[in-house]
C-alpha cells in the first residue's frame, strides 16, 4: 500500500514516519522546497525525541521519499495547518489547496484521511464536493474520513501511539478502512463516529482546556486581590474527585488551545459565549503580564528587563501563538531594554544570551515566562551577584524556594507581593 502524506510539520512528519516505520511505501509533500531539500538530507527542525532516528531508519530503506508534488497512491492523508484569519476565522486555504493538488492522482478506491483540524462541516460542504469535481462518487468510489490528531508537543511519537484516536467517517466503509490503517501503530482505542462529531470532538477538547485556563486565570486575578495563593488553593481545590482545575500562567499558546476555540465561535457565534469569554481573558493575560511587569519596575530609570523563555511551553521548542513572544514585542514597543534567554530557541538575535548568567547581567527584573526545568534549577545566591535590582516576576510559579533570603522580591502571579 502506498500512502501520500501532505503537509510535513508538526503532525505530518511523524505520521508519514510512523507509516513508513510499519513498511508502507510513503511519500512525503510539502509546498516549502527549503523543508523537502532538508528532509532527503535526512535533517529535520523538529525536536521530539527518536524521531530523527526513526526518519533516519525508514529513509536508509527507502520506505520514504519526499518531493513537492504527489503522486498516485492508495491514502492521501492531508496534515497541512489551519491558521486563522485576521477576524479570527479558519484559514482552509492550505486544506483546499491541498485537495486540489491530489485531484488529478485520484482513482477508484482511494481513501483520504484528513487529519487539519477544521470547523464541523468542513469535509462535507467545502472538500467533497472538490473531489466529486473528479466524476468520482464520493462513499462509493472515494473513501474520505476525519482522523483529528490528539497529541502533545514533547512526547510527540509515543502520544501517537499510545492516544486514543477518532475516526468519523463519510459512511462505514471510509471509517472501518481508516480503523484498519492506524490500527498498524496505534495502541490506543480508536473511537468511531460520523465526520461532523469527528470535526466537533477536536474543537471541544482544545476548547475545554482553554476554558479552564482562563478560569485559573481570572481566580489567580481575584486571589490577587484579596492576598490569597492562587497556587495553594488550586492544590487543595484539586483534592476534591470532581475538580481538576489547571495551572494560570502568562497566557495560551501552541497551535490548537490559541486557535481551535475560535472555530466553533466562527460556526455558533450567539451560542459559544464562555468560549470567547475564556479566548478573551487568555488573550489578554499577556497585557496583564506586561503592566505587571511595568508595574514592578516603575521606580527604577532606564531598567534592563531579562526574559526567561520565549516557547510557549516547557521542554518544547515551539513558539507558535506564544504569550513569550506577545509580552517581548509589546516591552519592545514601548522602547524598554530587555535581555533574553531560551535554551530552545533563538529568535531575538540582537539580544539573546547564550546563557541564563548572560542574561541576568545587570538586570533590574528577571521575568519567568516559560517554566523549562533548567530555571527550576537555578541558584539564585549566584544570580543575586551579577544582577542590579533584585525583583522577580514569576509567571508560572517557577521558583519554588525561599529566595527573599537572597535579598528578592518574589512577585508571583495569583500571589503578589508588590
Amino acid at each position: 500500500m502506498k500512502i501520500n502524506v501532505l503537509g510535513l510539520g508538526y503532525i505530518g512528519l511523524p505520521t508519514a514516519v510512523l507509516f513508513a516505520s510499519k513498511g508502507f511505501d510513503v511519500h512525503g509533500v510539502d509546498g516549502n522546497p527549503e523543508i523537502i531539500e532538508s528532509l532527503r538530507r535526512k535533517e529535520i527542525n523538529i525536536k521530539e525525541k527518536g524521531l530523527h532516528e526513526l526518519l533516519i531508519d525508514v529513509f536508509n530503506n527507502q520506505k520514504i521519499k519526499f518531493s513537492t508534488t504527489p503522486v498516485e497512491s492508495d491514502v492521501f492523508i492531508i496534515a497541512v495547518p489551519t491558521p486563522t484569519n485576521i477576524d479570527k476565522t479558519a484559514n482552509l486555504n492550505y486544506v483546499l489547496n491541498a485537495i486540489n493538488s491530489i485531484l488529478k492522482y485520484l482513482r477508484k478506491g482511494n481513501l483520504i484521511i484528513i487529519e487539519s483540524t477544521v470547523p464541523p462541516g468542513t469535509i462535507e460542504t467545502k472538500i467533497i464536493p472538490l473531489l466529486e469535481s473528479t466524476k468520482l462518487s464520493v462513499g462509493e468510489d472515494l473513501f474520505i474520513s476525519h482522523c483529528p490528531e490528539r497529541i502533545l508537543p514533547g512526547n510527540l511519537l509515543q502520544e501517537m501511539i499510545k492516544n486514543d484516536r477518532v475516526v468519523g467517517g463519510i459512511n462505514e466503509i471510509s471509517a472501518s478502512m481508516t480503523v484498519e490503517l492506524y490500527k498498524c501503530y496505534s495502541e490506543g482505542k480508536i473511537h468511531v463516529t460520523d465526520l461532523t462529531t469527528a470535526e466537533m470532538v477536536k474543537l471541544m477538547e482544545n476548547a475545554y482546556r482553554d476554558v479552564n485556563i482562563a478560569f485559573a486565570n481570572e481566580v489567580a486575578r481575584i486571589a490577587e486581590k484579596i492576598n490569597v495563593d492562587i497556587w495553594e488553593a488550586i492544590k487543595i481545590a484539586n483534592s476534591h474527585p470532581r475538580v481538576n482545575i489547571l495551572q494560570p500562567g502568562p497566557g495560551v499558546g501552541g497551535h490548537c488551545i490559541a486557535v481551535d476555540p475560535y472555530f466553533l465561535i466562527q460556526i455558533a457565534p450567539k451560542e459559544a459565549k464562555v468560549i470567547a469569554a475564556a479566548r478573551d481573558t487568555n488573550n489578554n493575560t499577556s497585557n496583564y503580564i506586561v503592566e505587571l511587569i511595568k508595574k514592578s519596575i516603575e521606580h527604577i530609570e532606564n531598567p534592563l528587563i531579562s526574559i526567561f523563555g520565549l516557547t510557549y511551553k516547557a521542554g518544547v521548542a515551539d513558539i507558535r501563538e506564544s504569550p513569550a513572544i506577545k509580552i517581548v514585542n509589546s516591552l519592545l514597543d514601548q522602547k524598554y531594554r530587555l535581555s533574553i534567554y531560551d535554551p530552545l530557541v533563538n529568535v531575538y538575535d540582537k539580544i539573546q544570551k547564550p546563557t541564563v548568567e548572560e542574561a541576568a547581567n545587570e538586570s533590574d527584573c528577571l521575568v519567568f515566562i516559560t517554566d523549562h526545568a533548567e530555571f527550576k534549577r537555578l541558584d539564585f545566591s549566584k544570580i543575586k551577584e551579577r544582577v542590579r535590582t533584585k525583583i522577580i516576576v514569576d509567571t508560572r510559579n517557577v521558583i519554588k524556594e525561599n529566595i527573599t533570603t537572597d535579598g528578592f522580591m518574589h512577585i508571583r502571579l495569583g500571589a503578589l507581593k508588590l
